[in-house]
Parts: structure tokens; C-alpha cells; sequence
């Protein structure tokens, strides 16, 4: 059964670190939510450990600088693991090959920058689809257009055989009042098609032993039961702490903010939070409308 919390604090002495998703609970795309930068400020002055865990296509030194112009202070977290970094790391040990067909934005292309960590990477050249022995995927070319119409451009590399990295699981993110489409959506149809995809991102293992040693590397890592997942992505927040068997706690003012009647700053209608979960096949072990 899931608690419906009215505030972190209520819960968060029983947690020595919290696992935060950012869009949707610590920004909306445009600007931080007070409210949960300063949970997260109260969380780390009693001891708490905060690691922002995102599905973001990037490092965490240009999501970090990302997030400081949103207005999220250092001050809030200990340390930040992305989806880009895990899938950085498989790509540079030749998850896709070294020949590879670049899907994102162009500001998604730092992507490709050199990583330390990977002894003798593997070299990667960007060539066009049908010279290429993999695909990256950071997301669509335009993130307001539906992954659909990347149909022919997924027809052909299923026909050649390519595996697509997905370097972001999530299927949609609200920037404002804007929707788009990211990564996920793009390697969904292509399974759907009949291709295969590789994802680095929540829920999937290689993102959370991220987080376990970036956490470790700050000290001693906490028992799982000492650990708690926050986000508002039932899919993939919520499903990522059922497969790691630590605590989540569901921010419903998110993505699922209507299929929950949550209003702006303010909190989950009971009924249509229970459809909702019941829908997912979901149970975290908490719910609250805003992070606070």
C-alpha cells in the first residue's frame, strides 16, 4: 500500500541517501522548484547523501553546469550519475561498434567527447546510416516531432542488422508547458520494428551500480533498505527502485500529474492515484504531489 507523505522530513530519517530523479522533481526544464532544492538542502544538513540520478544523454559535468543555471546550487547534492555517462562508457568499450549513426540534436554531440575511464576505447567515427555498424540515439532529431517519423530512417538499419544504443530510456519530458519526445520513444518503436536496443538509463541495472559507486565513493555505501528513489516517472523511477529493491517515493505532479488530479502544489487525489498505480502494476512506498 502506498503512504501518501505530505513532506520528505516526514520520512527522510530513515534514509541515509536518496537516489533524485531532476526533470520533474528538481526542475521542470525551465527553472528549479524551490520547495525541493531546499528538501534536499535539509535532507544533506542532517547527514542525508543526495545523488541526482537522470536519464539526461550528457556528462555530469555539463548537467551539472545545466542545472546550476536552473537554479539547483551545489549545496542541494553530493553527486550526479547520467544515463549518458553509463551509455558513454558501453559505446567507448564497442557496445556499437566503431563506425556509428548519430540520432539527437546537435547539441548532443558532445556525446562522442573522449572518456578517461575506459582504458583503450574503442574509436568512433560518425558516419551516415547506411555506412554505419551501430546507432546512437540521444533522442529524436526534433523533439516535438513524433518518433514516428523516423520510420524509414529505423526501417533501414533494422534491414541491415544495427543495434541502437539508447543513451535516454525516458519516452517524454515536460519542458514548461511543452512536451517532448526523448530517447526511449525512439528505441521503443524500434523494438517494436523488430530492432534491437541497448539502455543504460533507469530502470535498467548499468545506471544504479553508477549510482552505487559514485555514492560509495563519498564513504561508506548504505544497505539498500537505507537508500530511497525518488521521481516522477512510474516507468522508469519507480520500476528502476522495484528491480533494485529500494524504497521509492512517486512525485505525482510530474509526468503523471493529470492521471493523478494533481493541481499545481498540491497533492495526489487518493482514488485516482490507486487507478493509476493499479494501471502500472506499480506500488512505491510513498506518493506526494510536488517534492518538499
Amino acid at each position: 500500500m502506498t503512504e501518501i507523505i505530505t513532506s520528505f522530513a516526514d520520512i527522510s530519517q530513515r534514509y541515509a541517501a536518496a537516489f533524485v530523479d531532476l526533470w520533474g522533481c528538481m526542475h521542470n526544464g525551465v527553472s528549479a522548484y524551490p520547495d525541493a532544492v531546499e528538501a534536499m538542502r535539509a535532507f544533506r544538513s542532517g547527514g542525508g547523501k543526495v545523488v541526482l540520478l537522470t536519464n539526461a544523454p550528457r556528462s555530469r559535468a555539463e548537467v551539472a553546469r545545466q542545472i546550476e543555471g536552473l537554479g539547483i546550487p551545489e549545496e542541494c547534492y553530493d553527486i550526479i550519475a547520467t544515463s549518458g555517462d553509463a551509455a558513454r562508457t558501453a559505446m567507448f568499450q564497442g557496445a556499437v561498434g566503431s563506425r556509428v549513426f548519430f540520432m539527437g540534436e546537435e547539441r548532443d554531440k558532445t556525446f562522442f567527447e573522449p572518456l578517461q575511464i575506459v582504458k583503450d576505447p574503442t574509436p568512433i567515427e560518425l558516419v551516415p546510416l547506411d555506412e554505419a555498424e551501430g546507432i546512437v540515439c540521444c533522442g529524436p532529431f526534433d523533439p516535438h516531432a513524433a518518433p514516428e517519423e523516423l520510420r524509414p530512417e529505423l526501417l533501414l538499419a533494422k534491414t541491415r542488422g544495427l543495434t541502437l544504443l539508447c543513451a535516454n530510456p525516458d519516452l517524454i519530458v515536460d519542458r514548461g508547458d511543452s512536451r517532448e519526445y526523448c530517447a526511449g520513444a525512439v528505441a521503443e518503436l524500434y523494438e517494436k520494428m523488430g530492432g534491437e536496443a541497448l539502455y543504460f538509463g533507469k530502470p535498467h541495472p548499468p545506471i544504479y551500480d553508477l549510482a552505487r559507486r559514485r555514492l560509495a565513493s563519498l564513504g561508506d555505501l548504505p544497505a539498500d533498505g537505507r537508500i530511497v528513489a525518488i521521481g516522477d516517472g512510474i516507468a522508469t523511477d519507480i520500476a528502476g527502485a522495484a528491480g533494485e529493491d529500494i524504497d521509492s517515493l512517486f512525485i505525482t505532479g510530474g509526468l503523471a500529474a493529470e492521471e493523478t488530479r494533481t493541481q499545481p502544489g498540491g497533492q495526489p487525489e487518493g482514488g485516482a492515484l490507486g487507478a493509476f498505480l493499479q494501471t502500472a502494476m506499480m506500488t512505491p512506498t510513498y506518493a506526494m504531489g510536488f517534492l518538499r
